[in-house]
C-alpha cells in the first residue's frame, strides 16, 4: 500500500460524518448542549458569540425537529433542552413533543443573546451559560465538532490550540494530486473504505428522494424535473442533488453525510454520480470507487479555500461529481484534470450569501457546470492557459481558485454579512 493511502483513509473518515440539519446551526446546538452539560442545569441566560460566517449559515435555515423554528436562538435553545452531546452532529435527530414544547417555552421565558465574535477566526462558536452564580462556557473553532475550550466558574476544564488534525494528515491534505486520487480509487482495499462511502451514498440519495416526494423549500428539484426532460440522466443528476438540498434546508430530520463540513456538499458530491451509475447499470464497487474520486476532488478544490468563505462550496462538490462521473465512465488522470480546468473556466466562482433554500439552485448550477466541463473535454474542447484563472497546470489553477475564495472574496464576505444583518 502506498504511503499516502492511510492518510487519505483518515481524511475521508474525518470528513464523512453524519449530521441532521444544516451543520452550522447544529454546531450551535452542540455547543449549547455541551455548555449546559458542564453547567449541570438548565441556564437562565445564554450568550452565543459567533463569527460572521456562522451567522450567514445559521440565520435563515430551519432547525430540525423544532416545529419550523429558524435561526441561532432556536438552535441554541434546542441544544440546551435536548442535550445528548454524544450524538455529535446528529444531536437533534430524536426530539420528543415534550422537548419541542420545552424549546419554545425556553425561548419565550429566557434570554438568548447573540453577538458577533471579534476573535478574527473564520469559524468560531463561543457559548456562555449562566444559572444564578454558576456559569460555564465552551468554544468550538475551525471544525463543527472541534471543542478547543471548556470552562466552569472560571476554572479551565479543557483547552487546546487549533483543530485536532495530525501533521501527517495535514501534509497529505495539501499534497493531494489527481494521479494520487485516481491511484487511490483504483487500488484501495474496498473493505477499508466501503462502509463509510456506502453510508454516504445511501443517506444522501435517500434525502434526495424525500426532496422529490415532499414539499420542501423552493422545490428546486421538482421544478427541474417538471421543466426539463426527466429521461435525460444529466437532468436527473441535477434534480436529485438539488432535491436533497431542498429537503435539508427545510429542516428534514433525515441524516446526511457531510463533506468539507457541509451536508449540501456531501449530497452534491455523491447523488449525481449515483444517478449516472444507476443509468449505466454500473456495479456497486465501481460506484464506490467513483464516489471516492468525487469526494477527494472536492476536498482537493476546497482545502485551500477553507471550511467557510464567500465562495460557494457546492461548486467544488459539483466539479467533484463531474470527475466521479468521468471515472465511472472510464476517465483517467488527463480527463479528470481537464474537467477541473474547464469547470474553473465555466464558473470560476459563485457567491455564498448564507445557508437557505436557494442553496439548492446553486447546486443545480454547480452540477451542470461540472458535467458540461467534462462534456467539453470529450468533444475535444478546452479552455487555454492564460484565459482568466486557467493555467497550464491543474494544481496551479486550483491554487488560483483557492486564492480567489480565501483572499479575493474576503471583503465581499464582510459586505454580504452586513447586508444580511440589516434584513
Amino acid at each position: 500500500m502506498k504511503v499516502y493511502f492511510e492518510a487519505f483513509i483518515r481524511i475521508l473518515k474525518e470528513e464523512l460524518i453524519p449530521a441532521v440539519g444544516c451543520t452550522e446551526p447544529i454546531a450551535i446546538a452542540l455547543s449549547a448542549a455541551k455548555a449546559t452539560e458542564i453547567l449541570g442545569c438548565i441556564p437562565d441566560k445564554i450568550t452565543v458569540r459567533v463569527s460572521g460566517n456562522i451567522v450567514k449559515n445559521a440565520k435563515s435555515v430551519i432547525v430540525p425537529n423544532t416545529g419550523g423554528m429558524i435561526g441561532i436562538q432556536a438552535a441554541a435553545a434546542a441544544g440546551i433542552i435536548v442535550g445528548n452531546t454524544q450524538k455529535s452532529l446528529e444531536i437533534l435527530k430524536d426530539v420528543s413533543d415534550v422537548q419541542r414544547k420545552a424549546i419554545a417555552d425556553y425561548l419565550e421565558h429566557h434570554t438568548v443573546e447573540v453577538e458577533l465574535s471579534d476573535s478574527g477566526r473564520v469559524f468560531e462558536i463561543c457559548t456562555e451559560v449562566i444559572s444564578g452564580k454558576e456559569h460555564a462556557s465552551v468554544i468550538i473553532a475551525d471544525e463543527h465538532t472541534n471543542f478547543i475550550y471548556m470552562e466552569k466558574n472560571g476554572k479551565v476544564l479543557y483547552q487546546k490550540d487549533g483543530n485536532e488534525n495530525g501533521n501527517d494528515d495535514e501534509k497529505a491534505l495539501f499534497q493531494i494530486t489527481i494521479p494520487k486520487i485516481v491511484c487511490f480509487a483504483d487500488q484501495v482495499e474496498l473493505l477499508k473504505i466501503e462502509e463509510m462511502i456506502s453510508r454516504q451514498i445511501d443517506y444522501n440519495t435517500q434525502i434526495a428522494e424525500i426532496g422529490l416526494q415532499e414539499n420542501c423549500g423552493a422545490n428546486v428539484g421538482k421544478t427541474l424535473l417538471s421543466q426539463y426532460d426527466k429521461n435525460d440522466v444529466r437532468v436527473r443528476a441535477r434534480a436529485k442533488a438539488t432535491a436533497g438540498s431542498d429537503a435539508r434546508m427545510s429542516g428534514s430530520v433525515k441524516p446526511v453525510v457531510v463533506l468539507c463540513g457541509s451536508g449540501n456538499q456531501g449530497i452534491t458530491a455523491v447523488v449525481p454520480v449515483a444517478e449516472y451509475a444507476n443509468e449505466l447499470k454500473q456495479s456497486r464497487e465501481k460506484l464506490i470507487r467513483a464516489v471516492i474520486v468525487s469526494d477527494l476532488v472536492a476536498i482537493y478544490l476546497k482545502k485551500g479555500i477553507g471550511k467557510l468563505s464567500a465562495f460557494c462550496g457546492a461548486l467544488c462538490a459539483g466539479i467533484g461529481a463531474a470527475c466521479g462521473i468521468s471515472y465511472l465512465t472510464g476517465g483517467r488522470e488527463e480527463e479528470i484534470a481537464y474537467t477541473i480546468s474547464n469547470a474553473c473556466g465555466v464558473l470560476p466562482g459563485m457567491i455564498c450569501d448564507g445557508a437557505k433554500s436557494s442553496c439548492a439552485a446553486k447546486i443545480a448550477a454547480a452540477v451542470d457546470s461540472g458535467i458540461f466541463a467534462l462534456e467539453m473535454y470529450r468533444e475535444g474542447q478546452k479552455f487555454l492557459p492564460g484565459e482568466g484563472l486557467i493555467t497550464n497546470n491543474v494544481d496551479t489553477t486550483v491554487k488560483n481558485i483557492a486564492r480567489l475564495g480565501r483572499v479575493g472574496l474576503r471583503a465581499a464576505d464582510n459586505e454580504i454579512l452586513q447586508m444580511m444583518l440589516q434584513n
